[in-house]
């Protein structure tokens, strides 16, 4: 047993089941302390994540207490700023889980290099994907730019090399502190309303990841390849959030779906396939997490409209497909998948917006928002992403609304003013005529754009291109 502090960097690693790093941290240190780097600049630009992380700190604090291990929050405006000052000590030794992002991976070259420099032992684990995206090319060793050979490969190459399980997590010898100016957990996201919706909704926990997750296999998984689509019903996993910070490992997912023989399973783990495409897409791409992928789309014309994106925004579009997402989103921090293709195709292909607008704005609002997810979802939606759908395939939000959502359910409980259309007119309720059910441009708004116009317009736009 090393006598040397064990220090964890905690990030996206809300567990226990699979946190190898944790467990290293453990296994070679009677006491060891966990920290956590809360960067006001980077939650600033994704509201609803302060409170899922300010949740998950308090959880977790709790279950670390269990073991012996101290949690401490500290407040730094950049990483290196903090880790300058660690280098300098040498009572340590430190670990922390990969982050697939090209800044994290960038940055921990920086660490790497400095912590050998300054003679500080250190250990980089796995994080929370399946593969490592360097280890899934094709034959010529150039990357995939599609999904289905890239997923076939990436599947065939997990099964192969499938790994053992991680040592135990270990309880410390005693709880320490180690870092002096600490934060609490409630200081990163203030006791305000705004949070406070998202308790009805959410409860972020390894312990209820886990049971969704359950529930999600038992129940659910055999219909999943249909009803996933339909947003009236609970059709998907809603794992989506706990993936993204680590409260469950895609492996984990893995492990558990493997073990059952049920039609829809194969469709599900294709969706963490996309998870793991994505994470290639923006490491071997990165100009793309800037701009287009598709570089013709760089001189697409655009519009700017202020007031169309504000109705976008607040769900006040007129359609009640496209207005239903975009409150739900607003009220829980989460979307519809089906829905949320819904409202990207809107946004830029009825509006003309550019569908960076869209991506800032889901990434503020998104209780599960992933870089790699979120932009490649967003240039998969305009047409401009690797495997995109075509610029021309634009959604019809009345049909699409008419076939995903037949009664309007989904509408009227997100879009109340509605409850009382019937369900024939409730996905275009321009074409009422009796003002005692509803009054446009007073219980609800007149329809921003017209939708035949706007798709024309766009086709238009695409031409020029």
């Amino acid at each position: 047993m090393v006598k040397k502090i064990g220090l964890f960097w905690l990030k996206d690693d809300f567990r226990l089941k699979r946190n190898i790093a944790l467990s290293e941290a453990t296994n070679n240190h009677d006491q060891v302390v966990a920290f956590y780097l809360y960067k006001q600049k980077d939650l600033d630009s994704k509201q609803a994540q302060k409170w899922w992380i300010g949740r998950s700190l308090e959880e977790f604090r709790e279950r670390l207490t269990e073991l012996n291990i101290n949690l401490e929050i500290i407040k730094t405006e950049t990483y290196k700023v903090f880790f300058e000052k660690l280098f300098n000590g040498n009572n340590f030794s430190i670990y922390w889980n990969r982050t697939y992002e090209p800044n994290y991976l960038k940055f921990d070259e920086y660490l790497s290099k400095n912590f050998k420099k300054n003679n500080i032992h250190f250990k980089i684990s796995k994080g929370n994907i399946l593969n490592e995206h360097q280890d899934v090319k094709k034959k010529d060793g150039t990357p995939f730019k599609v999904f289905t050979p890239f997923w076939k490969t990436a599947e065939n190459f997990y099964v192969e090399k499938i790994p053992t399980k991680q040592r135990k997590i270990l309880k410390c010898k005693n709880k320490i502190t180690y870092f002096k100016k600490t934060l609490n957990e409630t200081e990163i996201y203030p006791q305000k309303k705004w949070y406070q919706k998202f308790e009805k909704y959410w409860s972020p926990s390894e312990k209820v990841a886990l049971s969704e997750l359950k529930s999600f296999i038992n129940k659910r998984v055999e219909s999943y390849a249909d009803a996933r689509n339909f947003p009236s019903i609970l059709g998907t996993s809603k794992l989506s959030p706990y993936i993204k910070h680590g409260q469950i490992h895609v492996e984990t997912i893995w492990e558990e779906c493997s073990k059952i023989k049920k039609k829809g399973i194969n469709k599900f783990l294709s969706e963490i396939g996309w998870r793991e495409f994505n994470h290639s897409l923006i490491n071997y791409f990165q100009y793309m997490l800037k701009g287009n992928y598709s570089k013709k789309f760089d001189k697409f014309p655009w519009e700017k409209n202020s007031k169309y994106l504000l109705a976008w925004q607040k769900g006040l579009t007129g359609y009640p497909i496209v207005d239903a997402g975009m409150r739900e989103l607003n009220s829980t921090g989460w979307m519809h998948n089906r829905v949320r293709m819904i409202v990207g195709s809107f946004l830029v292909k009825h509006l003309l917006i550019n569908w960076v607008e869209g991506e800032r704005y889901f990434k503020n609002c998104l209780l599960d928002y992933n870089e790699a997810n979120n932009v490649s979802g967003w240039q998969w939606v305009a047409g401009c992403g690797a495997d995109a759908a075509p610029y021309f395939r634009i959604f019809n939000p009345i049909l699409q609304g008419e076939k995903f959502d037949k009664n309007g359910e989904y509408v009227k409980k997100w879009v109340p003013e509605l409850k009382d259309v019937p369900n024939k007119f409730v996905h275009k309720p321009w074409e009422i005529d009796k003002e005692n059910i509803l009054k446009l441009g007073r219980d609800y708004p007149f329809p921003i754009v017209v939708h035949e116009k706007a798709r024309v317009k766009a086709l238009e736009a695409f031409k020029k291109i």
